[in-house]
């Protein structure tokens, strides 16, 4: 007698392809955040300076996630909704604009890609309950960050902020934390990152770092905890020490030219969500 439960899907499989599916969708929409955010600040700022001196305000259309309609930059044509399926418009298209073809830039569907993996694989390994589901937030964020900030050097206080926030609540019931180790943890990662700043702008008179850094440090100490901050600051550093010497060595980067350590930080953010308790066993192990 046929079996209809026999070639059934494991119940992760559902969930977990679900997810994929939503991080391509939502990889879509962090390219248009991490695309206007910080043309957002940008004409706030503009329109601030123009009111304090008097001048007519420069930017008075409307403009932010949902308006204009995305288009090329190129011809300003308009995407329609078949031009907009994640990864696969960007195939059929060839990778060229439907209009005036010009190219596309890869980062696009890469953007799309790496949100839509990275969410399966956050519901595999954490489930489909408040955890699981507090992951992909956790996740999304930090992708939109982490490229704001490789463009621009800014780390925007409407993405670093909720994510602090969004951390200690997430934590009310313990989900990663203990709510008194997540408020500790974001009181020391803005602290210990505010007093490097200092020290080193004590020292050599030069800053070394943004304060978008000390909040992102602050959010992440607010989901993973203080204990993982240590983790996290020496991940970061390693991998930012690395970069860093390659692009001089390799890419001709200037040594005055900053390097954003966003980035760095949301990568070690990730990687002590995932495998922090075993790194940080491993460390204490090694240590005895």
């Amino acid at each position: 007698m046929f079996d209809p439960y026999l070639f059934a899907p494991p119940a992760s499989v559902i969930p977990t392809v679900f997810a994929g599916v939503l991080g391509l969708l939502i990889g879509s929409f962090l390219n248009v955040v991490i695309h206007r955010v910080p043309r957002m600040m940008q004409r706030e700022s503009d329109n601030y300076v123009a009111h304090e001196s008097g001048k007519p305000l420069p930017h008075t259309d409307r403009y932010n996630l949902m308006v204009p309609r995305s288009a090329c930059p190129h011809c300003g044509h308009r995407i329609t909704a078949m031009e907009n399926i994640p990864v696969l418009s960007y195939l059929v298209l060839r990778g060229k604009c439907a209009e005036c073809k010009a190219p596309i830039s890869a980062r696009y569907p890469a953007v799309e890609l790496l949100t839509g993996a990275l969410s399966a694989f956050l519901i595999w390994r954490f489930g489909s309950g408040l955890a699981g589901l507090a992951t992909l937030l956790f996740a999304w964020l930090l992708i939109a960050m982490t490229f704001i900030d490789a463009d621009t050097q800014l780390l925007p206080d409407d993405l670093t902020l909720p994510l602090l926030w969004c951390g200690l609540l997430v934590n009310l019931n313990g989900t990663f934390v203990p709510l008194s180790d997540a408020v500790i943890g974001a009181a020391a990662g803005y602290l210990v990152l505010w007093s490097v700043y200092w020290l080193f702008k004590l020292a050599t008179g030069k800053e070394g770092m943004g304060y978008g850094d000390f909040k992102l440090l602050a959010a992440l100490g607010a989901w993973l905890g203080w204990k993982m901050l240590p983790v996290i600051i020496l991940l970061s550093s390693l991998v930012g020490a690395a970069v860093g010497i390659a692009l001089i060595a390799f890419a001709k980067h200037g040594r005055n030219n900053p390097i954003p350590f966003g980035p760095y930080l949301a990568v070690a953010g990730m990687i002590a969500l995932l495998y922090g308790k075993q790194l940080t066993q491993a460390y204490l192990g090694f240590a005895v």
